[in-house]
């Protein structure tokens, strides 16, 4: 049952972090991706968002070290 529970939670969570990053300007599909990577520091991209930084930038500035990670956007 603490499974399910948790479960709810992390997709809550996501569905919130989608909503803002959309909200911000983000377009839903990179913001569904965005979302469900934790790896993505959401106040960092809304930081740059708000200073001007186009969402996509954003996203490729904060985007993990991962050489497969842009391949995949």
């Amino acid at each position: 049952m603490g499974r399910d529970i948790q479960d709810i939670q992390r997709t809550e969570v996501v569905s919130w972090r989608q909503g803002t990053l959309v909200a911000a300007g983000f377009d839903a599909p990179f913001a569904a991706r965005l979302a469900t990577d934790r790896r993505f520091d959401l106040h960092a991209l809304l930081e740059l968002v708000d200073g001007g930084c186009p969402p996509c930038l954003a996203g490729r500035i904060l985007a993990p070290l991962d050489p497969d990670w842009e391949s995949t956007a």
